[in-house]
């Protein structure tokens, strides 16, 4: 393709014009054809053989985690996106208060503008399609340059699956290669949604298009170990989300706060599971691999612990076949580069006093970078969750979970399934839930006239009065 602006122009305005035709047959669709359509765009990424492929393709293509991993997360992301929708009404009205004379309309939003990462070039596609699906929107999927050809082959088997059933291509469509930050602003003007996951140059430059956007703020995850917590558990439940896909996922813990009463044992039973600790010298050689110029190397996203360690040139410890690195440190900021988010199995370890200095710590961390997405806590105090959730600048407090598995919904919690984790205002988001299909609709209201309540001046400002006095 040619990269002048006339040519991008026009590519990207026939992608959306044909997008647009798209969406109005889906507009006319009943809520039977739109489950129907839903289905067929997720069994497009279920079938195990296609699933196994784009997996496949991802990480040849990116060089990112690790085949068997991604095979999971697409096929419980997937599925779990499908339990979460099935039965929701998007059609129609769905929603009625007689006693305040409301009816909500679900509507659509028109055609959205899909920005996906390389990290996960099929799972995140996936998620945005069917959400977009469910409420009657059409498409385009803009993926990172190296995630094109994953993105391309899972739109192949979604129009493959519409073929059968008699639905439109162009209701899922991906944008061009190669793929160019000029048409990627192109195609975010032109849409009437963005929904953007992945670095936050491209959630501010959805932010900036003119168009209405939703963003995800950054991960940079710590988890608190207290000192009633199952250490055996919660060493499993960290070596699972730290290792899953090699740490690609922004809910992956980057860091554990311990309290001192139970850290040796903490270390310990991570060090029983493959976590290898390194000594200064050793931090000081990771540090120079993987911030050389001040900025996280692309060398070491989504590589295994051994390669990391290979690559920084700690033979003895790669030859350990490591499953994480641990690393000790006390500090927050640019000047502490492992308090920032390293996404492979590396794990920052800082030691705690009580459990309050753990929450201060978690709040340098998150001053630094991280705030407003999760925290992890493993403990047998109920209380200290809530007292996480009334203090820190955390959109989700998990609690006794494997932390990436969890944030973004599982079968054995309450989350929804979703792989853009809205973080708020602390992360510079407009909204701090993960991201569902209510995000990808418009509502229409109709109000009708009630019995009136007009309060008393009483009933608003007695107990103000009744304190201060009526001045």
């Amino acid at each position: 393709m040619n990269d002048s602006k006339d040519d991008v122009q026009a590519m990207v305005g026939e992608l959306v014009g044909r997008a647009r035709a798209a969406q109005r047959v889906a507009d006319g669709y009943d809520q039977a054809r739109v489950d129907e359509v839903v289905a067929a765009a997720g069994w497009a990424i279920l079938e195990p053989g296609r699933n196994r492929e784009l997996a496949e393709l991802a990480v040849a293509d990116t060089g990112i985690g690790n085949v068997d991993d991604k095979i999971r997360k697409n096929h419980r992301k997937t599925l779990g996106l499908l339990r979460d929708l099935a039965g929701q009404k998007t059609v129609g009205v769905i929603a009625e208060d007689r006693e305040k004379g409301l009816v909500e309309i679900a509507r659509p939003v028109g055609v959205v503008c899909a920005i996906t990462p390389s990290t996960n070039p099929a799972a995140t596609p996936a998620n945005k399609i069917i959400n977009a699906l469910k409420a009657r929107n059409a498409v385009v999927v803009a993926p990172s340059p190296k995630g094109l050809s994953t993105a391309e082959r899972l739109v192949g088997f979604i129009h493959a699956q519409f073929d059968r059933i008699g639905a439109p291509r162009d209701l899922v469509q991906v944008l061009r290669g190669p793929i160019s930050k000029a048409s990627t602003a192109e195609l975010m003007r032109r849409c009437d949604l963005v929904v953007a996951t992945g670095s936050q140059a491209n959630v501010r430059a959805a932010y900036t298009c003119g168009t209405p956007a939703f963003g995800v703020g950054a991960g940079n995850v710590a988890g608190i170990v207290d000192e009633t917590a199952d250490v055996e558990a919660a060493a499993d439940r960290v070596l699972r989300s730290k290792t899953f896909d090699n740490a690609t996922s922004c809910s992956s813990e980057n860091h554990l706060v311990l309290l001192a009463p139970v850290r040796e044992r903490m270390l310990a039973a991570l060090e029983r599971r493959g976590a290898v600790r390194l000594d200064a010298a050793q931090k000081a050689r990771l540090q120079q691999l993987m911030w050389p110029d001040g900025k996280l190397s692309s060398a070491v996203t989504g590589q295994s612990a051994r390669v990391v360690a290979e690559r920084a040139g700690l033979d003895a410890v790669a030859g350990r076949d490591p499953r994480i690195l641990l690393v000790d440190e006390d500090g927050f900021g640019a000047g502490h580069p492992f308090s920032g988010e390293k996404l492979c199995p590396v794990l920052t370890v800082y030691t705690a006093r009580d459990f309050d200095d753990a929450r201060r710590i978690v709040e340098g961390i998150y001053a630094y970078q991280g705030a407003g997405h999760s925290v992890g806590l493993h403990s047998a105090i109920p209380e200290r969750a809530l007292q996480l959730g009334l203090t820190l600048p955390v959109s989700r407090v998990i609690v006794d979970q494997a932390h990436c598995i969890a944030t973004g919904g599982s079968f054995d919690n309450g989350l929804p399934f979703s792989l853009s984790m809205g973080c708020g205002t602390w992360g510079g988001n407009n909204f701090s839930e993960n991201m569902n299909v209510r995000h990808y609709l418009n509502i229409t209201r109709i109000s009708r006239p009630i019995a009136e309540r007009m309060p008393s001046e009483r009933e608003i400002f007695g107990a103000l009065f009744d304190k201060y006095g009526r001045a």
